[in-house]
């Protein structure tokens, strides 16, 4: 695992090997901007929380006490402000998902205006959903790890070096605001490759939990009506 310090002593020997051309950067600054973009895709960010949340199943198999908890959104900004005030009020994100909600997005996020849950939104609008929900979670780590950058160097310049190692302690056992998203997929856009091509659109944007519903196509009504075919 990357640490804070392992990744100025590997931008310090890339300045060391290319010389005057990386002169003028700062191997701290670079480093911070390591620690703060973590995820480069989002794959990586799907194939981390399925490993999460493959732990979390086994271990409410285990022991039922230790169930999950997602809550609705349908704004990055919404799951942003829910991990932050996860992380804020119990110290610690574990077990705390997102939920994405077939119906919420039909009603708050379609082009057309507010729809019921019939497939009538645009086929792309939950892996667009998904994607701006892990660009507002992954600024929350930005920031926060900002904050500890800052205190670092005020520690530093105070000579406090208790203190910056504390600090430094903090920032190599930062606990992402990226936790795993569940996200309502639905066959009423089409057949079984149209499933297929939305479901890979959905896990490439961070998803890492699908709920696929096997509604005929042309038959189309929401999942909570009676005589659905």
């Amino acid at each position: 695992m990357t640490t804070y310090q392992t990744a100025i002593d590997a931008i310090r020997e890339l300045k060391a090997k290319f010389g005057n051309t990386w002169a003028d950067i700062s191997a701290e600054d670079a480093a911070r901007m390591q620690m703060q973009n973590r995820f480069k895709t989002g794959l990586d960010i799907a194939k981390y929380t399925a490993a999460i949340m493959r732990r979390d199943m086994a271990a409410y198999d285990a022991d039922s006490s230790k169930y999950t908890q997602s809550l609705g959104c349908w704004h990055g900004f919404i799951a942003q402000q829910k991990m932050i005030a996860n992380k804020k009020y119990f110290g610690t994100t574990e077990r705390r998902y997102i939920y994405l909600s077939g119906w919420m997005v039909a009603a708050l996020r379609s082009e057309f205006g507010p729809l019921p849950d019939q497939s009538m939104h645009e086929k792309t609008s939950v892996p667009a959903l998904i994607e701006e929900i892990y660009t507002f979670l992954r600024q929350a780590d930005a920031k926060e790890l900002n904050d500890l950058f800052r205190a670092l160097k005020k520690a530093q310049e105070a000579g406090d070096t208790a203190k910056a190692a504390e600090i430094t302690a903090q920032i190599d056992g930062f606990q992402t605001h990226v936790v795993p998203i569940i996200a309502d997929i639905d066959a009423g856009f089409g057949n079984e490759e149209a499933t297929y091509l939305l479901a890979k659109k959905m896990i490439e944007a961070g998803a890492c939990a699908l709920q696929i519903e096997n509604q005929v196509s042309d038959a189309k009504q929401c999942g909570h009506q009676a005589g659905k075919v």
